[in-house]
């Protein structure tokens, strides 16, 4: 009963506090950047990380095993991963991703706190496959990997937002700029230059945050994929000791597949010289579907070794 309470109460404060965060982010886009208010809203980001850890914590010792059997505490997980990831940016002054992580960090504490996963909130005996010291390595790996190749993902998907906004507006300016006559382009061509520049005083900003986004998408995106196969190789040896089997081709085991398949292209392209980078971003986008079907999806169905009662259990 206190273990409970506890949990209760640690949710929801972590859900209230990433709650403020947001509402502190959103003042700073919309009124000019205050620096007391952005660092309250990282030390809340602190404080929601530490109270996920207690929920987990205490999660863990009420119910006798590492809190990842069913889809509330894989949410609370991701959140905690999410709030995790954000400290590090933090720590790598990185605030492009320090606004995607606290956003999703709300969406998945919203989703996991809502009536929607009531009945999962109760801890509950573990079936004999999932009693297992895997259970730890696979499932965390697994969650590890879909925070960071979510986050990676939605860089990209800002690239390519920025990307095509910028190439946009430079070229209705360059339509612009031939619209006057000849007499007035000679006697301002340099004024119309410098208005045109893609080097110009803003459109060098936007380089700048094209860059470090296509940079930082690259790095999570490949942290994410290390996790993803580690996760997908500890799952296998798993799948031998409790099914006999290391790969049986379970609607789960394909989609963490085909996930595998779209990042492994991405980071191909990424690296191959005679692709650009929207093409790389492209791919991550669609990697970013991906990443939902093999984790939520895929259980929706109830389908497959890893269904196990649709939501009842592990959603790795």
């Amino acid at each position: 009963m206190i273990f409970s309470t506890l949990e209760h109460i640690l949710t929801h404060i972590s859900f209230s506090i990433v709650s403020i965060v947001i509402t502190i982010r959103l003042i700073n886009l919309l009124v000019t950047e205050l620096l007391k208010l952005s660092d309250l809203s990282e030390k809340g980001i602190v404080t929601t990380f530490l109270c996920l850890t207690g929920v987990l914590g205490t999660r863990w010792i009420s119910s006798g095993h590492f809190p990842l059997s069913d889809l509330y505490e894989s949410l609370i997980f991701l959140s905690w991963s999410f709030s995790f990831i954000h400290i590090v940016s933090y720590f790598q002054k990185n605030k492009n991703l320090n606004a995607i992580t606290a956003a999703s960090t709300i969406f998945t504490q919203g989703f996991a706190t809502s009536g929607i996963v009531t009945e999962l909130q109760k801890s509950g005996i573990l079936v004999p496959a999932l009693q297992s010291e895997w259970l730890i390595m696979h499932v965390s790996m697994m969650i590890l990997s879909y925070a960071a190749l979510l986050c990676g993902s939605l860089l990209s998907v800002a690239f390519l937002v920025f990307t095509f906004r910028n190439k946009r507006t430079w070229f209705f300016k360059l339509i612009e700029s031939f619209s006057f006559d000849e007499i007035q382009y000679r006697s301002e061509r340099r004024n119309i230059l410098e208005k045109t520049s893609f080097f110009s005083g803003t459109n060098y900003y936007k380089a700048q945050l094209i860059q470090q986004l296509d940079f930082w998408s690259y790095r999570v995106i490949s942290l994410g994929f290390i996790f993803l196969t580690i996760g997908i190789l500890s799952g296998a040896v798993w799948a031998n000791e409790a099914w006999g089997s290391y790969w049986s081709w379970d609607p789960k085991e394909i989609w963490a597949f085909i996930t595998w398949i779209i990042f492994a292209i991405y980071l191909h392209t990424r690296t191959n010289k005679n692709f650009p980078g929207a093409n790389s971003a492209l791919v991550a986008t669609l990697g970013f579907l991906i990443i939902w079907i093999c984790y939520f999806g895929v259980n929706l169905l109830g389908i497959g070794l890893h269904s196990y009662g649709s939501f009842t259990l592990t959603s790795s």
